[in-house]
């Protein structure tokens, strides 16, 4: 039976992407294959890293007490890198079978087409950018597998970063919602609004995280 590398769980606001500002039940796991420099959840990824084995049914648990006590109809994947969980595919279908919106937060460099076959769950890819050190392992082919109720986020620390991820935008023109979001304490967001305004990026969203802007940056289970 496959066990997963539980972080932590908690309900809060989504802050960030398209369900921005609902509440969602969010199940974090341990682990990821990169290390971005600006990455605001290395905690999640170290090797000394505290973290429960939770079975499937263990996990659905909690999502049917986060339904019962305060009617989400949201859960959140995210991490560390998710989608290497052993066993995530099969977590997304008894998800979804609780009538939940599975959305799953990933880090752009993991193959997103052997987690569409047996249910369809909403996808948040990263891209990343040349700021994060990472750029080098995206798995480009995700992009024209997004529809248009998933989401494709470029995280910019620098108008390099945004340069680049204007260049990717036009050379692959995705389908799906495409938000640009600034490194918290790296850029300012109105160097973002000025950048889409000067590049003409009418359908590119500027997406700021609201859990750092209502709780403090660094504050955990938010």
């Amino acid at each position: 039976m496959s066990s997963l590398k539980l972080v932590e769980s908690f309900v809060s606001i989504n802050g960030e992407g398209q369900q921005a500002g609902v509440l969602a039940l969010f199940l974090r796991f341990a682990g990821c294959n990169l290390s971005c420099d600006w990455c605001d959840t290395k905690w999640a990824n170290e090797k000394d890293t505290k973290y429960e084995l939770a079975s499937i049914s263990r996990l659905t648990d909690i999502a049917r007490e986060a339904i019962e006590q305060y009617d989400i109809k949201c859960v959140t994947l995210t991490g560390g890198e998710p989608l290497l969980q052993e066993g995530m595919d099969k977590l997304i279908e008894a998800l979804t079978k609780l009538g939940l919106r599975v959305e799953i937060e990933t880090n752009g460099s993991v193959d997103i087409r052997p987690f569409m076959k047996r249910c369809s769950p909403i996808f948040t890819v990263d891209y990343k950018l040349p700021s994060s050190r990472m750029e080098r392992h995206m798995f480009t082919d995700n992009i024209p597998l997004l529809k248009e109720w998933d989401t494709l986020k470029f995280v910019c620390g620098s108008v390099q970063d945004l340069k680049r991820a204007a260049e990717i935008i036009e050379q692959y023109k995705p389908m799906c919602a495409v938000l640009l979001s600034p490194v918290f304490g790296r850029i300012e967001p109105v160097e973002i609004v000025e950048f889409m305004k000067e590049h003409k990026l009418g359908t590119v969203r500027l997406q700021l995280q609201l859990h750092k802007i209502i709780w403090h940056p660094d504050k955990r289970g938010v």
